[in-house]
């Protein structure tokens, strides 16, 4: 770097600058030099006027305790005649007043009404009391300053009066006055010249500081294309060649920041998880559009807040626990609407030396898996339940048997048959498993025709109404229409016959089924309605899970495996329709399901 010189150089400046500052000090001490003056001034006046007075007290001392005759004049006319000859231009008026305050003696003679009056001056009262000079400045008729000295007369002791002095100081603040203009003059003279050079000089240096300046805040702004001006080659100048080599490094680094910035910014937004940062006291300082989607709440709630107020886990966890912890938590924001499950992730964002900066949370919906692993834990369970249940029972008869039964001629059939109808149970749940199967893997086709589907509802009911018992009546609500469905006619006979099998097995004895067909907007409605025992108004909605019962031990003693209405309503939904059931405990149940009409075919299929 080159090497700047001497009377180029900065120091030089400032040097300059400290003269000026000494000139303005100077200024500052001719004003303690004013005050030094006055105080001076009045010191000398004060000390002029004591001196005369300590005459007169003497004058006033010798009459006050002096031994008169009857020639003799009184003690107010010998101190009326002493104060008469006092001529001073200096001193307005002495009076003398004796120790029991009354005024003996003037030299005004246009006040020498008060003379034979008390005093009831405050510095005359305190002067006899205190035995010591009390003196003020104050401002007499024509507001011009005056001096007050109460001075006590003292003879053997004690105070046998005191004397009242009032001066004109006023002299001396005029000439204060006048010294103060001619100070001023000469600083307002001396100011003027040091702005002026000031001005002068401060101009080289502000005018690249002021440069430097503006491009700070063009930088500030995004802006790096412009250059200080260099004016030179001394200190300020090497700062302007300094600054601008930072200004090209900055733009190179501001570039190269925002092409990650953008980049971050995408693949945040992008993603499908929610990520949310925070800073080491643990507030939230970014948070991605799919974190506020699954957190459901406005972005100006969440920043600056601590991560586990926003995350609702601060009862049970603080930020020290998220950063030591390994595995990821779930967070249940689940509605009565519908289940809402998170897992969050945490990671623990470290500097080398290890102090921790932050944490980053990465929140994944993770409703669905719960979802399918509390449904594939729920469904081993039963399948395990409903195959349990006859194998023990065919495995005590089998044992039964074992032990010597089947030679029992009466008990061995009995055994057989239970352990044969237990086997047709298993076998049913395992069809029935196994055709689920087929429908949660969409792995079967629909074999559709057309069909009348009033002909084809009379032909399953004529079919039940021949073969069921006698204790319940079948009652059918059908119109002459004809009604023509696409469906597939062994499935949807499979779905009829679930359901009618439960009205019978739950129908008590000379109870009704009814049957009804409703057409409304091309949407045929079915319904299927018993006089059983009926399902609580919390149940009626579960009636089609999976080995859903609402009675266990009756479903269980009649065969029911608990997956007909499972089976109804998949192969419902196959087919583009809907499937609920309504009941009133105690009073029956009604299944609905709904199919479309071909309107249009009509005609042709009739």
């Amino acid at each position: 770097m080159q090497k700047v010189g001497y009377f180029k150089s900065i120091h030089v400046k400032i040097v300059l600058i400290y003269v000026l500052l000494i000139i303005i000090a100077m200024q500052i001490i001719g004003l303690y030099f004013v005050r030094g003056l006055e105080e001076t001034l009045k010191d000398n006046f004060q000390t002029s006027i004591r001196e005369r007075v300590s005459i007169l007290e003497y004058s006033a001392r010798e009459e006050l305790i002096k031994i008169r005759s009857e020639e003799d004049q009184t003690k107010e006319q010998s101190l009326r005649s002493i104060l008469s000859s006092l001529n001073s231009y200096d001193i307005k008026e002495v009076r003398v007043i004796d120790a029991r305050y009354r005024i003996l003696a003037t030299s005004d003679n246009n006040n020498q009404s008060i003379v034979g009056q008390r005093s009831m001056n405050d510095l005359v009262r305190k002067s006899i009391t205190a035995e010591d000079d009390f003196d003020s400045i104050s401002l007499d008729e024509e507001t011009h300053r005056i001096w007050i000295l109460a001075t006590p007369i003292i003879y053997k002791g004690e105070v046998i009066g005191t004397l009242y002095i009032e001066s004109n100081i006023e002299n001396i603040f005029v000439q204060m006055n006048e010294i103060n203009q001619i100070l001023a003059g000469g600083t307002a003279v001396a100011l003027v010249i040091t702005v002026i050079l000031g001005i002068l000089i401060a101009q080289t240096i502000t005018r690249p500081i002021a440069d430097m300046r503006k491009q700070a805040q063009a930088m500030a702004k995004g802006n790096f294309s412009r250059k200080v001006r260099v004016y030179g080659s001394d200190e300020i100048g090497q700062l302007a060649i300094t600054f601008n080599h930072l200004t090209n490094r900055l733009q190179e680094a501001q570039s190269t920041t925002e092409a990650e910035r953008r980049k971050l910014a995408s693949v945040l937004t992008n993603m499908t998880d929610g990520v949310i940062a925070t800073d080491r006291k643990g507030r939230v300082i970014l948070i991605n559009d799919p974190a506020l989607r699954l957190l459901r709440i406005p972005r100006e709630m969440v920043l600056n807040r601590p991560i586990i107020s926003v995350l609702g886990i601060d009862p049970e966890h603080s930020f020290e626990d998220l950063i030591h912890l390994k595995e990821p938590i779930n967070l249940d924001l689940s509605s009565i609407e519908r289940p809402f499950i998170l897992r969050a992730n945490f990671s623990v964002i470290q500097k080398e030396t290890g102090f921790v900066n932050g944490l980053i949370a990465v929140l994944h919906d993770n409703t669905e898996q719960e979802k399918v692993d509390m449904e594939r834990r729920e469904f081993v369970a039963n399948v395990s339940h409903e195959l349990r249940t006859p194998l023990t029972t065919m495995s005590s008869y089998l044992e039964a048997l074992a032990d010597g039964a089947w030679k029992d001629e009466e008990i061995a059939p009995s055994f057989l048959q239970v352990t044969q109808t237990e086997t047709h149970r298993m076998i049913r749940l395992v069809n029935d498993l196994l055709q689920l199967s087929k429908m949660d893997s969409r792995d079967y086709d629909l074999n559709r025709e057309i069909v009348n589907f009033n002909q084809f509802f009379n032909r399953i009911i004529d079919r039940f109404e021949l073969s069921k018992s006698d204790h319940v009546t079948f009652v059918r609500m059908l119109s002459n229409k004809s009604y023509y469905v696409d469906i597939d006619t062994d499935k949807l006979t499979q779905v009829i016959d679930n359901i009618i099998s439960n009205a019978i097995k739950y129908s008590p004895d000379g109870g009704n089924i009814r049957f009804g067909v409703v057409v409304t907007d091309s949407i045929l409605k079915v319904m299927i309605s018993d006089d059983g025992m009926g399902i609580p108004s919390e149940n009626v909605d579960r009636v089609f899970d999976r080995f859903y019962r609402v009675d266990r031990a009756r479903a269980r003693s009649m065969g029911g495996t608990g997956l007909g209405l499972a089976i109804a309503r998949e192969m419902i939904e196959a087919h583009g329709g809907k499937i609920w059931a309504e009941s009133e405990e105690g009073h029956g149940t009604t299944i609905f399901f709904t199919l479309d009409i071909l309107t249009d075919e009509e005609g042709e299929w009739d």
